[in-house]
């Protein structure tokens, strides 16, 4: 979804804890989104506060239950707050659990055990509902993309810093949205994605394995 353009969002989370290293809090009872998520064992939390804002918090399982990893992140949403399914062209970001398959960004690769690729102004993301491409990263130079340019999304821009891909619509339908992603915020609200600080998201996307999902509610 096309984003809000901003000034960089200065907001530095003060609720941190080094995602790189093993979580140092206590076992946690079963966080809200446990019979949701199958057998994940990491979770990226997104619980609205109102409007555009959110919290974020990050957790792992292990033996001896869930983790917390990182808590209180402030974070943005879409422009129309949550909503219960995505749809294309409605900026609110959908609520449910999602895949995070890969992380891109125009940034170099901060590591991390997610399939990264660093975009220029040949990248894009697909929004042409008529196109076999739909809801997919493309690689073009835009007068040869083989869809609607209009209708899609070039990634290379200062709030793809860094990324990673939400798996929202998986099964490319029309109509139920494209292009959501969990990326840098430019401190504004999104077009139905979910943005945090750049430097925190760089130690998560360094934390992620893969079968990590993101779950977000009210």
């Amino acid at each position: 979804m096309r984003r809000l353009l901003g000034s960089l969002c200065a907001t530095v989370c003060t609720a941190f804890v080094t995602l790189a290293a093993a979580p140092t809090g206590g076992a946690v009872g079963a966080p809200w989104f446990a019979p949701s998520i199958g057998n994940a064992t990491q979770v990226v939390s997104v619980v609205g506060v109102g409007g555009s804002n959110a919290k974020l918090d990050v957790y792992q399982r292990g033996p001896a239950g869930w983790r917390p990893v990182a808590a209180g992140i402030p974070a943005h949403v879409g422009s129309a707050g949550l909503a219960p399914q995505a749809k294309s062209g409605y900026p609110a970001t959908p609520m449910g659990v999602y895949s995070l398959p890969f992380a891109f960004g125009t940034a170099p690769n901060p590591g991390g055990g997610l399939k990264y690729v660093q975009v220029d102004s040949n990248h894009w993301w697909s929004g042409d509902d008529n196109s076999r491409t739909f809801n997919t990263m493309q690689v073009c130079q835009k007068a040869q993309c083989p869809f609607d340019t209009a209708a899609s999304e070039n990634l290379e821009i200062p709030q793809y810093k860094h990324a990673v891909v939400m798996g929202v619509n998986p099964n490319r339908e029309p109509g139920k949205g494209a292009a959501f992603f969990f990326h840098t915020t430019d401190g504004g609200p999104t077009e139905g994605c979910v943005a945090i600080d750049d430097a925190t998201l760089v130690q998560i996307i360094q934390w992620l394995k893969p079968g990590a999902v993101i779950a977000i509610t009210r």
